[in-house]
């Protein structure tokens, strides 16, 4: 099911593993939560939230949960993240350990700041 084309986060999550979905749902949740304003699209074959632009991604792996934010809020949560594996603009949260949620949701309130201030930014250029 991993190449089958999918239109939309529903689809997305009954496409992985039983036991991924209900994180993936929790996921989904706590984004909604941060960003209510914020549309749901699915892009790079991936569950992302939309507002002024993308704010993240998500995905499930084999061993972990990606989350994608861009590389700002990995620097700027650094201290946070220490716990857990991080690349440039990635976020691997292991599968047998709880999402954090008031960390997600901090990433997430930041993006939307971030795609605020970009947007206002573009704005005065014209």
């Amino acid at each position: 099911m991993k190449n089958l084309k999918v239109e939309n986060i529903d689809d997305y999550i009954a496409s992985q593993p039983l036991e991924k979905r209900a994180t993936l749902e929790k996921f989904r949740v706590v984004i909604q939560k941060a960003a209510p304003k914020a549309t749901e699209v699915i892009s790079y074959g991936m569950p992302a939230f939309k507002q002024e632009g993308i704010l993240v991604y998500f995905a499930a792996f084999k061993h972990h949960y990606g989350f994608f934010p861009t590389a700002k809020p990995i620097e700027i949560f650094k201290k946070e993240l220490l716990p857990y594996k991080t690349s440039k603009g990635a976020i691997q949260f292991p599968v047998d350990k709880p999402l954090p949620v008031k960390l997600i949701q901090a990433i997430v309130k930041l993006r939307i700041a971030q795609n605020k201030e970009k947007a206002a930014l573009k704005g005065k250029k014209n």
